[in-house]
């Protein structure tokens, strides 16, 4: 039984290494909590460590995307080019400018954002680390 279950966390790791590494977000919340939860505890807790990486994958509710999303295409701000992939935990470049979300947005922490290779990104003003990819 302790083969089997080491077996099955084997191939959930194969499987979602790749998904892990082209995804962003929840998706790879959920792929690296999965991951994670195979190792420790087997096929149940891939399933329990999957939803809980999706929940730390977002930092933002589906709701406050959008009035981020919406704020950001009426504000029409242009476009940063950047060399380097988008990554979160990652700080953006000194050159990308960050701006204010405003309280009227109704975020429940003081974030900036940019929108950088034609991406939305959610930053912490103090850091500049990219906190969330905006989609």
């Amino acid at each position: 039984m302790r083969n089997h279950v080491l077996s099955s966390a084997a191939v959930l790791t194969l499987l979602a290494l790749p998904l892990a590494a082209c995804q962003s977000g929840t998706t790879a919340g959920a792929a690296g909590g999965a991951v994670t939860g195979a190792i420790v505890g087997g096929p149940v807790g891939a399933v329990v460590g999957g939803v809980a990486g999706a929940a730390a994958g977002s930092v933002l509710s589906a709701d406050e995307s959008t009035r981020v999303r919406s704020y950001v295409v009426a504000e029409r701000r242009p476009s940063i080019r950047v060399s380097d992939e988008v990554v979160v935990g990652q700080p953006l470049p000194p050159r990308v400018r960050l701006y204010s979300v405003p309280p009227t947005v109704g975020l429940r922490t003081n974030y900036s954002y940019t929108v950088v290779n034609d991406q939305t990104v959610l930053v912490d003003p103090q850091t500049r680390t990219v906190v969330q990819v905006i989609e």
